[in-house]
């Protein structure tokens, strides 16, 4: 029989349950995927993915400054004091079209 190390690896309860339930409609154990990502590492010299940040259309991505500007004050919103009143503008704003 090979010989064996061990790893500790401390992670929350949610995703431990998460990866064995993925691991285990492959057939395989949390342990097993531990060393498939380790031999697989090793054999691309590195992650054996790459390490992004999410990148977003270009639309998304305005709509995401647009809510830091509005967050930051750099942007001034309009506000309402009831639904009614937001409503009552849209409507006017279609009747107008």
């Amino acid at each position: 029989m090979a010989k064996t190390a061990n790893i500790n690896v401390r992670i929350d309860p949610e995703t431990k349950a998460g990866a064995e339930k993925l691991f285990a409609s492959f057939g395989i154990t949390v342990t097993d995927a531990i060393n498939i990502f380790l031999r697989k590492s090793i054999m691309e010299g590195g992650l054996p993915f790459d390490m992004k940040q999410p990148r977003y259309n270009a639309e998304t991505e305005a709509a995401m400054q647009e809510a830091r500007n509005i967050m930051n004050g750099d942007i001034s919103t309009k506000s309402y004091s009831s639904a009614r009143e937001l409503f009552a503008e849209l409507d006017a704003e279609m009747d107008g079209e």
